[in-house]
């Protein structure tokens, strides 16, 4: 079983992002993405972010990260 980390984007540069996420930022390697851009939310697993959560709106998105 796969544990992923919802987190928010802050900034992206060279196919890394720095992300926000129980309660650190981070940087992760953010080039599985094409479209990704600060402020979207991804799944993020052993340091990658593996996925882009687009199912949601911004409150919802902030349900998921005090979730966690």
């Amino acid at each position: 079983m796969c544990v992923g980390l919802a987190a928010k984007v802050l900034s992206i540069k060279d196919g890394e992002a720095v992300i926000y996420a129980g309660g650190a930022k981070r940087t992760i390697s953010a080039e599985l993405i094409e479209d990704l851009a600060p402020g979207d939310y991804v799944m993020v697993h052993a340091g990658v972010a593996i996925s882009k959560i687009t199912d949601t709106d911004e409150d919802q998105a902030g349900k998921i990260m005090r979730i966690i």
